[in-house]
């Protein structure tokens, strides 16, 4: 073994997969595949003779599904976990259970073409697995129960309040690796009547429709994947559709999002960074920024010119980071206000959204 790589075990049920993706890993300098394993059953007895930094699993293979293996590891041996998992939509369901059982992060994998697909998405996958690496798993028991959601009714008439708004607070939320439930965490504590939010998660195409889906059961507010020209108002969180970014735009007095393909920014797209400066330059001191959990520094700039804009800023502490590395670079830059543990940021976003409004002429 070479001294300071970061050991992987590849788990596929697919030769050509783990073939080519150790390939791909081994790519990298800074990274060793320590062994692939067929299924689960093999990949515990690889684990014996060597413990990985970093485990890349298949969810849908023989013998033992990824999941259930997955939460045997968690609850006893918690190892950071990146799922290669297919984009159909039932594969995306069950790569987003894999994020709540603990999972760090997600590759996309297609059915047909996975080769040449593993091979083009050689950058992506790599930086997946360093994330993974730089992360602090937590031993995953029991999910808890979640309230009921309220009904239709109280959407009804939270939209009538928002209309009769002039100009309102609005929320922008960026986070990456380890940020599936750190937003899981922060949209659960949110009353129906919450400020509208905008939502960047670095995640792969066709799963955030599944991810807002599953966020929009477990929330008192509406969560949905955002479409352009999606209004922001009370009550209601929008996340970026993934390979695309979202920019918050501003018409009179009414906030909406639009989404717009473009480069990568900060490697990302979408990027936090978009999103952010498009908040600073429509929503200035009405907007409220929060950057949660990331590898890398994509939203660090972003939240300093909202900041500068007169907009207040929230970051998570290194903590309860997964990776404290976006919070930690906007913190670098000077463009954040207050540095809070995970569970008390719901609560100062909103102590903030709440105060009195200013009106933000668009610029």
């Amino acid at each position: 073994m070479s001294a300071g790589k970061i050991r992987v075990l590849v788990v596929d049920d697919s030769a050509v997969v783990r073939q080519t993706l150790a390939a791909v890993l081994e790519s990298d300098p800074e990274i060793e595949v320590a062994g692939t394993a067929g299924d689960p059953f093999v990949a515990a007895e690889r684990m014996r003779e060597e413990v990985p930094d970093v485990i890349t699993l298949d969810i849908e293979m023989p013998r033992m599904d990824g999941l259930t293996f997955l939460k045997k590891l968690m609850a006893q041996h918690p190892i950071p976990v990146v799922i290669c998992s297919s984009l159909a939509e039932e594969g995306a369901q069950s790569a987003l259970e894999a994020l709540e059982y603990g999972a760090v992060e997600i590759v996309a994998k297609p059915r047909l073409g996975v080769r040449q697909f593993l091979e083009e998405s050689r950058i992506s996958i790599c930086q997946a697995v360093k994330a993974a690496a730089g992360a602090r798993p937590r031993r995953v028991t029991a999910q808890r129960t979640v309230e009921p959601k309220l009904t239709a009714d109280a959407v009804l008439a939270r939209a009538s309040h928002a209309m009769a708004q002039t100009t309102e607070k609005v929320v922008m939320i960026g986070a990456s690796t380890g940020g599936t439930e750190a937003l899981k965490t922060v949209l659960e504590s949110l009353p129906a009547d919450t400020p509208g939010i905008v939502i960047v998660q670095h995640m792969p195409e066709l799963f955030t429709r599944a991810f807002a889906a599953r966020l929009d059961g477990l929330c008192a507010i509406s969560v949905k994947e955002a479409e352009s020209n999606d209004t922001v108002i009370r009550g209601r969180a929008l996340i970026a559709p993934g390979n695309h970014h979202l920019l918050l735009q501003r018409s009179g007095a009414r906030y909406y999002v639009e989404v717009k393909d473009g480069p990568l920014v900060c490697r990302h797209r979408p990027s936090v960074d978009v999103l952010f400066r498009s908040a600073a330059r429509y929503a200035g001191p009405n907007a409220v920024g929060v950057i949660l959990t990331g590898m890398g520094d994509d939203g660090a700039r972003g939240m300093l010119e909202m900041k500068q804009a007169g907009a207040k800023t929230i970051a998570q502490d290194e903590a309860s980071c997964v990776v404290f590395g976006m919070p930690k670079e906007a913190i670098k830059l000077n463009g954040v206000d207050r540095v809070l543990p995970l569970g008390s940021i719901g609560a100062a976003m909103l102590e903030v959204a709440r105060s009195t409004s200013v009106t933000a002429e668009g610029r």
